[in-house]
This record gives C-alpha cells, sequence and structure tokens, in this order.
C-alpha cells in the first residue's frame, strides 16, 4: 500500500479490525483497502470525514486528538469551544454556563469560536460585495469538504472562499485580547480547539490555506463531556466578556453559516454523500445561479460531528432553543469592519489540488499500465462489491496496475478460473481414457 506522511487524526486499531469491509464501501474517496484480512488507510486520500468511525461495528477506527494533560505545557490555556458543544447538554439557554464550566476543568480564560463565526460572515459577506467571483462561492469552515474538493473535484478549488475558518480566527482575536489584558507573551498561551470532529484535529496539524494554525491543538468533546456535566450550574462572571451573536451560535447547525451569510440566494447541504452530489452539480454547472454554498460532511452540521456525545437531532434542538433567547443581532452590526483590518480573516497560502498518485512518472510506461487498467476492468463484473478488498472495481484494477494486488482476489474471475480449470481436468480425464 501507498504510504503518506500527512497527519491524519482518524486512524486504524488493527488489533479490532475484523477485515470486514464495512468501512471499505462507505468512504467517500475511496481511501480503504482491505489487504490480508485487515484494513488499510490510504493517507493520501483520507480527509478524515470519520465515516469509518461511524460504520465500524469494532471500534477498530478511532480519533486521536489531544488530552487535557496537554494544556498543561503552556502558562496559560485558552479554550475555544466550538458552538455544537452547547447543543450536548439539554435545557440551556445560554452559553456562559458551558464557558464557566471550562474555566473549572483547568482553563484559564475561554473565548467562544461563535464569535469567530460572526467575523467570519461579515468577512464573507464583504467577499461577497466584489464582482466576477465564482458562483457558487463554496465555505470553507468544513475542512473534510474542503479536503474533499482537493481530491475528487480539484476544479471546484477557486470556488472555495479564501476565509480562514472561525476557529482560526477566534484563536487570533482570543490569544491577542488575552496577552494585552494579561500581559504576558504569545507564546505562553496555548489555544485549544473543543472539537466535534477529527478533521478539525487533522486540520490544525496541517492547516489548509495557512503556513501555521493559530491553534495549539483540540481536545474532543466525547472526552470533555463527562468533566464538564457536573460544572454546567454556574454562568460565567466576567465583566469582559463579549458574547456572540445567535447568528454566531447558529454555525453549529446545518444552514446556520448559510442563513448568516446569504439567505437570499444559498444552498445547505449535510452529510458526506449529499455534499458529492451537490458538487457534482456545481461540477457540471448547474448552480451557477448559486451565491453561496455551505456544505457539511456530518449530517445536522457539527452537531453530528463523531466526537459529538449527544443525539445530532436533539442538540440541534438545544441550539435552536438558544439561539431563540438570543437578541437578534447579525454579526453586520456586531462586527465594525476595523476587526477584519485588525486581525487575520484571510487565507496566506492558495489551496492546492491532492489528486491522484501518477501511475508512473514516465508517460509512456503510464499509458500502458492504463491500459491495462481499461482491459482489466471490462473484465470484471462490474458489482462493486468490495470482496476482492478495493472499493470498487476500478480501483481494484488500479490496484493490479499498482502491484497491490492480482486478479485472483476477485472472487468473480476466481471463480471463472476455477471453472475454466474444472473443465480442463475433466477433458484431460476423458482424453486418457480414450
Amino acid at each position: 500500500m501507498q504510504e503518506d506522511r500527512r497527519y491524519h487524526s482518524v486512524r486504524l486499531d488493527k488489533d479490532r479490525c475484523k477485515g470486514c469491509t464495512n468501512c471499505l464501501t462507505h468512504c467517500p474517496t475511496a481511501a480503504i483497502r482491505v489487504r490480508g484480512g485487515r484494513a488499510h488507510i490510504l493517507d493520501n486520500l483520507c480527509i478524515d470525514c470519520g465515516e469509518c468511525i461511524r460504520i465500524c461495528e469494532y471500534h477498530a477506527k478511532v480519533a486521536f486528538t489531544d488530552v487535557m494533560a496537554n494544556i498543561k505545557a503552556y502558562k496559560y490555556a485558552i479554550a475555544l469551544p466550538a458552538p455544537s458543544l452547547y447543543g450536548q447538554f439539554r435545557g440551556l439557554t445560554r452559553p456562559e454556563f458551558v464557558l464557566e464550566a471550562l474555566k473549572r476543568v483547568g482553563f484559564d480564560d475561554v473565548f467562544e469560536v461563535a464569535r469567530g463565526a460572526d467575523i467570519v460572515t461579515r468577512a464573507i459577506r464583504e467577499r461577497l460585495r466584489e464582482p466576477d467571483l465564482p458562483k457558487p462561492l463554496i465555505s470553507s469552515a468544513c475542512p473534510t469538504v474542503v479536503r474533499l474538493i482537493q481530491v475528487r473535484f480539484p476544479e471546484l478549488i477557486n470556488h472555495i472562499v479564501d476565509i480562514r475558518q472561525p476557529m482560526e480566527v477566534a484563536a487570533s482575536v482570543a490569544r491577542a485580547e488575552f496577552c494585552k489584558k494579561h500581559r504576558c507573551d504569545p507564546s505562553d498561551v496555548g489555544c485549544f480547539f473543543i472539537t466535534p470532529c477529527p478533521a478539525k484535529m487533522t486540520a490544525i496539524r496541517t492547516p489548509i490555506g495557512q503556513k501555521k494554525s493559530e491553534l495549539d491543538g483540540a481536545i474532543s468533546m466525547m472526552e470533555l463531556y463527562g468533566q464538564l456535566l457536573p460544572h454546567i450550574n454556574e454562568m460565567l462572571d466576567d465583566p469582559d466578556f463579549v458574547p456572540a451573536t445567535g447568528y454566531g451560535v447558529a454555525w453549529a447547525t446545518s444552514n446556520g453559516e448559510a442563513n448568516a451569510v446569504y439567505p437570499d440566494n444559498s444552498l445547505a447541504v449535510d452529510g458526506i454523500s449529499n455534499v458529492i452530489r451537490v458538487l457534482e452539480e456545481v461540477e457540471n454547472d448547474k448552480l451557477s445561479d448559486l451565491v453561496y454554498l455551505e456544505g457539511n460532511a456530518c449530517m445536522g452540521g457539527c452537531v453530528g460531528g463523531p466526537l459529538t456525545f449527544e443525539n445530532s437531532y436533539v442538540a440541534k434542538n438545544s441550539i435552536r432553543k438558544m439561539v431563540g433567547h438570543m437578541p437578534p443581532v447579525h454579526p453586520d452590526s456586531a462586527v465594525p469592519i476595523s476587526t477584519l483590518n485588525k486581525y487575520p480573516t484571510k487565507n496566506d497560502l492558495p489551496i492546492e489540488p491532492n489528486t491522484a498518485e501518477k501511475l508512473d512518472d514516465n508517460m509512456v510506461d503510464a499509458m500502458r499500465k492504463m491500459k491495462r487498467m481499461n482491459e482489466i476492468i471490462k473484465r470484471l463484473p462490474g458489482y462493486d462489491c468490495g470482496s476482492c478488498g478495493s472499493p470498487t472495481c476500478a480501483t481494484f484494477a488500479e490496484d493490479i496496475v499498482r502491484g497491490y494486488c492480482t486478479e485472483m482476489d476477485c472472487v468473480h474471475l476466481l471463480r471463472e478460473k476455477l471453472k475454466v480449470m474444472a473443465e480442463d481436468m475433466v477433458e484431460l480425464a476423458q482424453s486418457r481414457r480414450e
């Protein structure tokens, strides 16, 4: 198997893997193979969507994130909770209950990523004023969707809005405000995102569109939930606290971003398979009248992330109720233009395609392998059953050409081969009798 040194939060516990192929057929980028009775993740194709984590009944796919002990590496630690964290606790009407709980479990300060979403909302709305933008402009908030475009839809990269993710903007503001207030050095401050998904951890370790992440780590909501629960009883008491708007908090759910950015002509789609279908329509120029596209890999939005605790539908309803108790202030009013000039909101690097590995560096050999690959595909049944250890017949043919497996790994070709061999043996036996 082709290995890669890219960082990935999603990893395989080979001792638990039974080689059942469930993950194989559900991976949206065909990044999993089963060889020798065990799954293998192809790092160059994995987008850390977490679908394999959800589908594996043996819990062989796991997400690696930071733990609370990691915050001790810094003199000061700031928690940056994703707004989806608020939906994990039933009956809450104010984010301040969660923010106070975060301080009680060990963080020196808290800063809402929902405030980062407010700033990003304003930045995107300003960007939409510019002429000659590709349509639709695609949100960059979900790193899984961005990596999906890099792998499967590279021609749509220019559609991705060149604005940083809310967690990155929030970290910039949080560190600056904390250092100003406490007169400390930025290197003494660690910013930790409280994440609903493994993709955000990967985005911190290997940023998209940035030279370096503003964050120092990510701790899963699943890990923190039990620690926070006993402390969800008192509100944050901080005279300097600046709350996010309800629009920023609503980014936790599908359509929250689209409703804040461009409600008149936007589309929100959630669930990785649904995102793929919509991106195919964009690729075929069927949605060119659309201004803005919000894509979330997880059903329901970030409240449906694989590292969340609460049922996504319940969490979405909790967020809706919380937003209903908040003043109807839009980010256009809450975020002055001066904020966009003061803190970095735009990417400092272009987003590059992550195209498939070449069949061969030599053009002649590559064409020869492509020809052989097409010949193999014609002999295959086209069932895409995964029993060979590759997700589709096409990827199986490519794996054969690359030398990862043989045609006899296909049970259908093997059956035909055995049938021919059996017929030959019968003919041989008959000829000997004669």
